[in-house]
């Protein structure tokens, strides 16, 4: 079968990419054509009669009729399509939602079309037919794929929503999905680790030549799994069963338990092979396990990419990295030509981009740029018209332009915009950690004079730091704290939620500051020169700074062996502090 998938996708997407090659050799134009055809389909629509498409013939007719809008602005005409309105966004028919979290407890529904769907696909099976020229013998194998739950609920009026990843995997050619090592059913279990270790039995049964998922993390997870359950695996293999005690297959649905059990049989050749694995590296690595493994697909860019290195260890030193693309829930953006770096050039040909630089995004009307005018190792936030109902849409993200690819800037990730922390993709805004911290001080009767969020990138973990009325609370009382304030946090953040769950992202740190600390953070500021009017205290997003270490009093985290039981100075300098 995989010999039939390499001459069938590039014979494929052959004339997609030399559209894609088309498009990048003059961005300008090719973005004037994509946004008159996103308008005049949609012209019809409740938000096209509202601002005027009719009138829209150039960018600059665009920008006069639409105002930038973040998701917040959209949920109104969302809230109209989750009730089953036709024509709110788009002309073509809203068939499902992916979801993913927003900047309160409300999660975002992001529309999507059939039409809509196909595009985002044909997109990945471009990465692919890209990632091929390179490496030939990538698909020569089974690929492992990581995706979410396609269907994760309906809407009152019936309409489903669930992860983008597994809508796009279920739009991928059949060719292309009867070579994965891993079926589908698995996205369907909803306990972590035992997906996990379904994941890695199924996978390791196989000679996988491709690996993908966008989180490295996800993937340390992965191989962390297969070190760890090494025995068993093997042992499962050879006799050809799930290799999970029943007890714990009573958390699955019995029928993805059975579709599962439908597709195995004993394999005692692989058996024996991982067995000699195990004599030779102590465990199933997954490098040695996959000699054949030529690709590992995921994010490159921002704190992913502190994380991608690690998977050499794992995976190999020789195994390709490339980046999957700067792509959400709301779309895919770019599409990497490269392997080592987070950048790719921008999508041209599929949505309509602007940009507002990095410098600009406070004032009150920042100039807004075309794709053509950016400028080599700027920053800038993007703003994004999708097929699927976004115009101008700020996704609150910052880019910096590393290259260019023709004509076409090559963008890499750098890190979620303002007022905004994220590690791992669980993209926490401020508005949720400050609702957070309210009820924690209120529940626990510990009123906070100010805190501030900083995420450790490195040591997977979110650092909060706070400053409580009066003397510092005891221990005890800071322990809750920290709890009431991670249930909170997980009950408005699904992402953040689920990568807890499966322990992508470690416990969070409580320091506790002492008193006048926040006091001092704001007085070094007027003295550099910042107006006591215009100051506005950051409670997210900035690393630590030498004051704030300085005024740490106590720390506690909810990890096992609560750090309290330190005294300060050890728990300083295991903090790196």
């Amino acid at each position: 079968m995989t010999s039939l998938l390499r001459p069938s996708l590039l014979a494929r997407e052959f004339a997609h990419n030399r559209r894609f090659e088309r498009a990048t050799a003059d961005p300008q134009a090719s973005q004037a054509e994509v946004l008159l055809s996103l308008t005049k389909r949609n012209r019809a629509t409740a938000f096209g009669r509202e601002h005027r498409f009719e009138a829209v013939r150039t960018p600059e007719d665009f920008a006069r009729q639409v105002p930038v809008r973040d998701y917040e602005a959209f949920r109104p005409y969302v809230e109209r399509i989750l009730e089953a309105e036709p024509g709110v966004l788009t002309a073509d028919r809203v068939t499902t939602f992916a979801t993913t979290s927003g900047t309160t407890a409300e999660p975002k529904f992001v529309p999507v079309t059939d039409r809509w769907r196909e595009e985002m696909a044909s997109l990945t099976r471009l990465w692919m037919y890209r990632t091929l020229r390179a490496h030939p013998r990538y698909l020569d194998r089974k690929m492992l794929l990581v995706v979410g739950p396609a269907v994760e609920g309906h809407t009152s009026a019936g309409i489903p929503f669930g992860s983008l990843s597994g809508m796009t995997h279920q739009r991928i050619p059949m060719l292309v999905r009867r070579s994965y090592a891993v079926p589908y059913a698995v996205a369907l279990v909803e306990d972590s680790d035992l997906r996990h270790l379904l994941t890695m039995r199924l996978a390791l049964a196989h000679s996988v030549s491709a690996v993908g998922t966008p989180n490295p993390t996800s993937l340390m997870r992965l191989a962390e799994t297969a070190v760890a359950r090494s025995e068993q695996i093997v042992r499962a293999i050879h006799d050809g069963t799930i290799g999970v005690p029943d007890e714990a297959l009573d958390k699955c649905d019995s029928g993805v338990v059975d579709r599962l059990r439908g597709s195995l049989m004993p394999a005692p050749a692989r058996a024996r092979f991982l067995e000699r694995v195990v004599a030779k590296h102590g465990a199933l690595v997954p490098g040695a396990c996959w000699p054949e493994l030529e690709v590992v697909g995921c994010w490159l860019g921002g704190a992913a990419g502190l994380h991608a290195e690690r998977l050499r260890t794992y995976f190999g030193e020789r195994t390709a990295l490339r980046d999957l693309g700067l792509l959400a829930s709301e779309g895919r953006m770019t599409i990497p030509v490269e392997d080592s770096t987070p950048a790719g050039p921008l999508a041209v040909h599929a949505n309509f981009y602007e940009f507002i630089h990095h410098d600009d995004i406070g004032n009150v009307s920042p100039p807004v740029l075309g794709a053509h005018e950016l400028e080599l190792g700027r920053r800038y936030y993007i703003l994004l018209t999708t097929g699927n109902g976004l115009y101008r849409y700020d996704i609150n993200d910052v880019v910096e332009v590393v290259g260019f690819h023709r004509a076409t800037p090559k963008l890499a990730f750098v890190r979620k915009g303002r007022e905004m922390a994220s590690i791992t993709g669980e993209k926490l805004h401020v508005n949720q950690v400050r609702t957070a911290v309210g009820q924690a001080g209120r529940e626990t009767r510990l009123p906070v004079v100010e805190f501030r969020l900083i995420a450790d990138e490195r040591a997977l973990r979110h650092d909060l730091l706070v400053e409580f009325e009066g003397s510092v609370p005891d221990r005890s009382s800071l322990v809750a704290f920290l709890e009431c304030f991670e249930n909170k946090l997980q009950a408005q953040n699904r992402e953040y939620r689920s990568k807890r769950g499966s322990r992508r992202l470690a416990a969070p740190r409580l320091f506790a500051m002492r008193g006048g600390w926040s006091e001092e953070i704001c007085r070094s500021e007027f003295r550099r020169g910042r107006r006591e009017s215009q100051h506005k205290w950051k409670a997210i997003g900035l690393p630590w700074d030498l004051g704030s270490r300085e005024a740490v009093v106590s720390c506690v985290t909810l990890d096992a062996g609560n750090a309290a039981t330190a005294p300060l100075a050890a728990r300083k300098k295991s903090a790196g502090m």
